[in-house]
């Protein structure tokens, strides 16, 4: 018999190697996350996140942990104003949460769930078969061979998992840089969601009481040929030139860039790996959309990767995670580089900003445009002429459940698929019991009278794969066995 270290091991400790971590264990799925770095990143390239991620972490009870955080209402599509509370559950994420925060609080929750974490571990090489997958790492101590089920890359953008499975990762090479700086002890004036001038744009964010991060765009300078960071002299001599402003005076924390380089990959499966955050995409961060693509994408995986090794997974269950994950990552490329364009394009681009200020006043198109940086628009396998809740996320609602108050969210805390019966209906708990062991069923009202309802089986990522109103209970057992593989006998 096949001796494993842990049923899946993972590369990287990032927000989403985190977030993978603390689904699995949630399922009771044994996990080890190794790390190249000794100890956790405390820079921070990202700062906050989208409106879905909101959502998502909140299906798991983590929101509390982030302490008080403010979310925005409005904010932009490639520099174009919009309303992000046009759509229910709408805002333009929350800014000011540094990504080392955001992988602490994940870390903590992965490791009190049981999730083991090695630093200063490299992946290095590997090699699977029916069975599993042998992951050579790299540490002080030397090398050793990890020995898995499964083995997931979330290692960045420079993925050597996705390297050593021989995954291509087609795209686009960078035409554009920008330049950041965290900074203390010069005043310098906010600029959220960006300012544009002839010269180029900035953007200005608080870090806490004490500093502030400068990201600053200069039109015409182009992409340098190194990889290093660039130089505190080099940020400040820029934002002078695009704003007219010295921050010379500052004390400099941390210097970075980031580029429009987009590539995704071309599979996020090759039999037993997979792929997910950066190793699976690359773009440039506009909208916060970066973290929430990569927690999108774990989110959607841990489940699965947990029923399959329950054996409970109905067939091809795995095969989805790309199906449904991949033309997201697309879209988020899309829309980043359309954004790219439209921000920081040079006056050619001024008549596709035109035309786009005039689209924008019409409410389809702000609520596409919402809808897509959000990711609160995505849907899984709708069909045309079905309910139409089927394939659309969860919001958050309030339920009573045996006269207690809850949310729907607190009711997806545990990770497992849920059916809301919502009007206490016997022939369907009967037509669910056989998956009662994996699948919480549960018969709820909202607090409202009158209250519009639909009875509802959401899947472990929030997602509804069933809807139906009061007194019907067609399609539901092909439902349950679709996603939640046939019941035992």
């Amino acid at each position: 018999m096949d001796a494993y270290n842990a049923d899946v091991i993972i590369a990287g400790t990032g927000p989403s190697g985190l977030m993978l971590a603390g689904e699995l264990r949630l399922q009771g799925i044994s996990v080890i996350a190794v790390d190249r770095l000794e100890e956790p990143m405390q820079q921070s390239r990202a700062l906050g996140f989208s409106a879905r991620t909101l959502e998502e972490f909140s299906q798991r009870g983590l929101l509390g942990e982030f302490g008080a955080m403010e979310s925005m209402p409005g904010g932009h599509f490639g520099g174009l104003p919009l309303d992000y509370t046009i759509v229910e559950g709408g805002n333009f994420g929350v800014r000011g949460v540094p990504q080392s925060r955001t992988e602490a609080i994940l870390a903590k929750w992965a490791v009190g769930l049981g999730a083991e974490i090695r630093r200063g571990q490299e992946v290095v090489g590997l090699t699977q078969d029916e069975d599993g997958v042998s992951v050579e790492v790299s540490g002080p101590e030397g090398t050793a061979t990890l020995r898995g089920r499964y083995l997931v890359g979330c290692d960045g953008a420079r993925s050597t998992v996705r390297k050593l499975t021989g995954i291509d990762f087609p795209g686009y090479d960078p035409t554009i840089e920008m330049q950041m700086a965290d900074v203390a002890g010069v005043p310098v004036r906010l600029r959220p969601t960006g300012e544009i001038s002839e010269a180029g744009m900035v953007v200005v964010l608080p870090l806490g009481p004490h500093a502030t991060r400068v990201v600053v765009f200069e039109r015409g300078a182009g992409v340098r040929p190194s990889q290093e960071p660039p130089t505190f002299e080099e940020v400040a001599a820029s934002f002078q030139r695009v704003t007219g402003e010295d921050i010379s005076a500052a004390k400099p924390l941390w210097t970075s860039y980031f580029t429009d380089s987009s590539r995704q990959a071309a599979e996020y499966r090759k039999g037993r790996v997979f792929l997910a955050g950066d190793a699976a995409h690359i773009h440039m961060p506009i909208g916060a959309q970066g973290i929430s693509a990569g927690v999108g994408d774990v989110i959607n995986l841990g489940w699965k990767l947990a029923a399959e090794i329950k054996g409970h997974a109905p067939e091809g269950l795995l095969d989805t995670y790309h199906a449904e994950r991949h033309p997201v990552g697309a879209r988020v490329i899309t829309n980043t580089l359309a954004q790219r364009t439209l921000y920081l394009g040079g006056p050619e681009a001024q008549p596709l900003r035109d035309l786009f200020g005039e689209l924008v006043r019409i409410e389809a198109v702000r609520h596409h445009l919402v809808g897509l940086v959000t990711g609160l628009d995505i849907t899984y396998g709708a069909a045309p002429g079905g309910h139409p809740l089927l394939g659309r996320r969860l919001p958050e609602q309030a339920l009573v459940v045996d006269e207690a108050e809850t949310t729907t969210h607190e009711l997806l805390h545990t990770g497992r698929p849920v059916l809301l019966d919502m009007f206490d209906d016997a022939a369907l708990r009967e037509a669910a019991a056989p998956w009662a062991d994996r699948v919480d069923i549960v018969t709820a009202r909202r607090p409202e009278a009158g209250a519009p309802a639909a009875n509802l089986l959401v899947r472990p990522d929030g997602y509804i794969t069933w809807a139906s109103p009061a007194g019907s209970v067609e399609g539901l057992t092909g439902a349950l066995a679709q996603w939640f593989g046939e019941p035992r006998s």
